[in-house]
């Protein structure tokens, strides 16, 4: 079935342009508020149809506020990058995704308010995702059965990014009133200018939204030398060679409120030029448009107490330069239809139980032209059907999801490349998963999740043939390929007494048939050039590992001492080989001391990296490291409005590291270490 370069300033103006508004809006608010001060209502919308933030047996990890805006990165997954059981692939500064319990790519699903983020992000390490992280609101890393309300395959988790560009609840009262959010930062290591705006204006009846963003970088500083070439004339510096960005975006939205209800839509558009540090003269142009609607009927008689439509239309495209000259171009186009329902609730308080229930539309076209088109033409459709149930118990709650998918995989040939032949796969994914959560104590619970997981293979997975740039290899795939299937279990312990809180959580993943991109021992010649030929084979594969974190209140008189600890670690094995799966986080160790008083704020903290040496033969292992971190920040309030100031500095011993879970460090060893030292001041203004 099928669903029915707009800034090119320099980004200096870009980012004074930004700031101007917002301080125009600014004194238009302060004069307004003498009239209408807005009523500003914290609203928390989660992708998790029961949001929880571990307390029961859908675990949900989240940053939003301060703690998110000093963790924010170039991307999403240098943003995730420390939490718990989570990683990144790390394609240097401006490409990377979330890594989860070992797992990455088209396994983890990212979404976009809940309905898919859809780019090409997941075909190759080098392709950024077309989020960016300044203008986010709350970042969600949702695990256990409600991940199948999204995706089957997705049995390690789902990363849900919200921005509220679509209002779901009034911001302001019947005689209106306007609200924003002004960011202003600058950083030393990379030479970074980034601003974004956020503004808000209405009434109970409507809001209408409008944000904007723009970030500048150079290359990174880093702690060794490192020559450069480009343009014939080779140079040395402590400077990551071509990891220089440029990024813009924005968006308009607007929502309508009734009775019973509201009705958004939300129209963005996201570009971001920049360097793929693997060639020193390799950039990538790309442009992401999304056209986003979403509305819900609330309060209904019957079996449903609320629908939900989601709507989406993406059409994303980059071209790949080579000094200057134009190479491959990628396309990629889809739409997503989801109708969920959420079921009347049944029964008394200590024996609820809740419901969803919904259907779920996806297609997608994708196309790829140019010397490094190692995938043909394609197209995928899929239709879902989903349910999740939550059973509140005197004891605690149970919790149980089912997904049953219709995938069709088609390869449409290519008009230039002969190799490629049309072609076509269908699959009928089955996904399950039950959990439960005990209240063993007034302090403590037991959570335990089961689940069995199903995906179909990816277009690529299936049809690719050709040289693979990103990871050095000639590409083959494999058109008979089934569904990859997995096992998952996990168990926990939670403990939480006032300010005090710890978490201990186990996990183990079996697949049948991880796919797995392996070595043919054979070589392919293209243009002169002789690359290693890996081919997608099913094998039997095993994560296994374990996720910690606490908190202790050190001093509460005035003002608060806590140390934060965390830590985790990960095996994967190659159960048909014997060997360990590539690209695994290590070890990993952190603590932080992090104090408040008043209006002051203050961190200091260190994350220890053991070395990874558990890799396939012929790989590289890495070395361990330990990097420190100190934030500060200080808030107050200027002419009805807050500000908060703040500064970060990272890697303060300015210590050489490289990334295990980079493919970089495979295909380019010594040439991609990790960021140096580098301060990152600014300034956050909400009105």
């Amino acid at each position: 079935m099928h669903f029915i370069q707009t800034f090119s300033s320099a980004s200096g103006r870009r980012l004074a342009t930004l700031m101007l508004l917002a301080g125009v809006v600014h004194a238009q608010a302060q004069t307004a508020a003498s009239n209408a001060e807005p009523t500003l209502a914290p609203v928390t919308v989660s992708g998790d149809a029961f949001p929880s933030d571990g307390d029961g047996a859908t675990p949900v990890a989240h940053l939003e506020r301060d703690e998110l805006l000093l963790r924010s990165r170039t991307t999403l997954g240098d943003t995730l990058d420390g939490t718990p059981g989570v990683s990144s692939t790390h394609f240097g500064p401006n490409a990377s995704r979330p890594v989860i319990r070992g797992l990455d790519g088209d396994r983890i699903r990212l979404l976009d308010n809940g309905g898919a983020s859809q780019d090409v992000s997941g075909l190759s390490y080098d392709h950024a995702v077309t989020i960016e992280p300044m203008l986010v609101d709350r970042i969600e890393v949702l695990r256990g059965p409600a991940t199948l309300l999204y995706g089957g395959g997705s049995a390690s988790g789902v990363v849900n990014v919200i921005d509220n560009r679509i209002q779901r609840e009034p911001l302001f009262d019947a005689s209106g009133g306007l609200s924003g959010q002004a960011d202003a930062s600058l950083a030393s290591g990379n030479q970074e200018q980034s601003g974004a705006v956020r503004l808000d204006a209405g009434t109970q009846r409507y809001t209408l939204h409008a944000d904007g963003t723009s970030r500048n970088t150079q290359d990174v500083a880093v702690p060794i030398d490192l020559s450069c070439t480009r343009g014939g004339v080779t140079t040395t510096a402590r400077r990551l060679c071509n990891s220089a960005s440029q990024s813009w975006g924005g968006a308009l939205g607007g929502t309508l409120y009734f009775d019973r209800g509201y009705l958004g839509a939300a129209l963005s558009s996201y570009d971001s030029n920049y360097g793929t540090v693997a060639q020193d003269e390799v950039s990538i142009a790309m442009r992401s448009a999304r056209l986003a609607l979403e509305g819900e009927l609330r309060g209904l008689s019957g079996a449903l107490q609320s629908l939900k439509a989601q709507y989406s239309n993406n059409d994303y495209r980059h071209t790949e330069f080579d000094a200057d000259v134009p190479g491959t171009l990628f396309k990629s186009r889809g739409q997503e239809l989801r109708l969920q329902g959420r079921q009347t609730r049944v029964g008394t308080r200590q024996g609820a139980l809740d419901g969803t229930l919904g259907l779920q539309l996806n297609y997608g076209e994708f196309s790829a032209d140019g010397d490094e088109a190692f995938a043909p033409y394609s197209r995928t459709r899929s239709a879902a059907a989903f349910a999740h149930e939550q059973l509140a118990t005197g004891w605690g709650q149970l919790s149980a999801a089912a997904r049953l998918e219709s995938v069709q995989v088609d390869s449409l040939g290519h008009p230039t490349l002969a190799r490629f032949a049309a072609a076509s796969r269908s699959f009928a994914p089955l996904s399950t998963a039950v959990g439960a959560a005990w209240n063993v104590a007034p302090a403590w619970q037991l959570s335990t999740n089961l689940g069995w997981s199903e995906r179909a293979p990816k277009d690529y997975e299936l049809y690719a043939d050709g040289v693979h740039v990103a990871t050095n290899a000639y590409e083959v795939g494999n058109a008979q390929l089934d569904r990859e299937r997995s096992t998952s279990m996990d168990v926990g312990a939670r403990w939480k007494r006032g300010a005090d809180s710890a978490l201990v959580q186990l996990f183990v993943n079996q697949f049948s048939n991880y796919i797995s991109l392996e070595s043919t021992g054979t070589q392919v010649t293209v243009n002169g050039t002789a690359y290693p030929q890996y081919r997608y084979t099913p094998v039997q594969a095993r994560f296994s590992g374990m996720e910690a974190q606490g908190t202790l209140r050190l001093l509460e008189r005035g003002q608060t001492l806590d140390l934060l600890l965390r830590g985790d670690m990960v095996r994967a094995d190659n159960l048909s080989t014997g060997q360990p799966l590539p690209r695994i986080a290590p070890m990993r160790l952190g603590a932080a001391l992090q104090w408040a008083q008043a209006a002051w704020g203050a961190r200091l903290g260190v994350d220890q990296y053991a070395a990874q040496d558990r890799v396939p033969d012929g790989q590289v292992a890495t070395a361990g490291y330990t990097l420190w971190n100190a934030a500060l920040t200080y808030r107050t309030r200027a002419a009805g409005s807050q500000l908060l100031w703040y500064a970060r500095l990272d890697n303060l011993g300015d210590t050489l590291a490289y990334s295990s879970t980079s493919i970089l460090t495979q295909t380019a060893p010594g040439r991609a270490p990790l960021a140096g030292r580098s301060l990152k001041a600014g300034l956050q203004l909400t009105f």
